[in-house]
């Protein structure tokens, strides 16, 4: 059966509506920023750049790094936004856009998420490197999924939620592993540990600036939660999505983060652009090794 058009929506030059994308454009490995300008920041570190669109806040570029064909594209914020990027770029590999169905043999792809978040560790200061071994979703997108989740992390997912002391007036969290293949070849010098992903910057992260919060406890609890061997060590609002749709479509995913605030200290680090250039160079490097 093939897929309507208002369903799969394409643009007038037939590629994919919200990215601009088609066939051939982007490479099977694909690095996610948030923002947009990083697209150009990972790209400089390209030999060569032989792709490049943008539509609305979502950047594509696909180039090579040593040797390696690699796709990097901007998100924007949130989960939201995440939900689209994922799911045309599998459409894309995926989907005969011509004739709106499913290809009998699929790609799996690699999504690295490079991004930035807040530490919610007093020993994980700004400037360090957090690899996020599972990432909980407080934003709510995947239940909107069928999506398979294995004993491990719905004993995980119980357990977060006991431990939080999660009120019934809020989103149903949902808890997703990322690629140990991905996680093994980037976390050397990485502080891996479990991400909570919020469906916004202020309230969801437990920041009140004008308004009470339902749940002022929130990070202080959320500190406490530890599950094979790993502690919640940050805050920020996209993995969980990537890590969710990822594993339902077939592909492999990761995030890499540069800590820029610590929420148990109060410190923030507002300049952080020669940094965030560092972890991107180690990550293409430690992708491209072999």
């Amino acid at each position: 059966m093939a897929f309507e058009a208002s369903e799969l929506t394409l643009d007038k030059n037939g590629n994919i509506y919200h990215l601009g994308i088609g066939p051939g454009d982007l490479a099977e490995t694909i690095i996610l920023v948030g923002d947009q300008n990083r697209v150009d920041l990972v790209g400089d570190f390209f030999d060569d750049i032989s792709f490049k669109v943008q539509n609305r806040e979502f950047c594509s570029i696909t180039g090579t790094y040593n040797g390696h064909k690699i796709s990097c594209v901007s998100t924007g914020i949130g989960t939201d936004n995440v939900d689209i990027v994922l799911t045309e770029i599998d459409a894309v590999f995926n989907i005969d856009l011509k004739e709106r169905k499913e290809k009998d043999q699929k790609v799996s792809l690699d999504f690295v998420r490079i991004g930035t978040c807040g530490a919610l560790q007093e020993d994980i200061k700004p400037g360090s490197h957090v690899i996020s071994k599972y990432a909980v979703g407080i934003d709510g997108m995947a239940n909107f999924y069928q999506i398979p989740y294995s004993v491990d992390e719905n004993a995980a997912l119980a357990e977060y939620i006991s431990v939080t002391k999660w009120g019934e007036q809020l989103n149903r969290p949902y808890i997703k592993r990322s690629s140990d293949r991905l996680r093994d070849l980037l976390s050397e010098g990485m502080e891996e540990g479990i991400t909570t992903t919020a469906n916004g910057f202020y309230g969801p992260q437990g920041r009140a600036i004008r308004i009470p919060l339902i749940a002022p406890d929130f990070k202080e609890n959320l500190r406490k939660y530890r599950w094979d061997g790993a502690r919640a060590t940050n805050l920020e609002m996209e993995t969980s999505a990537i890590y969710a749709l990822s594993a339902a479509l077939g592909h492999e995913a990761v995030t890499c983060c540069l800590v820029l605030a610590n929420r148990y200290s109060n410190e923030f680090m507002p300049d952080y652009k020669d940094k965030m250039k560092a972890l991107v160079k180690t990550v293409l490097d430690r992708l491209t090794a072999k």
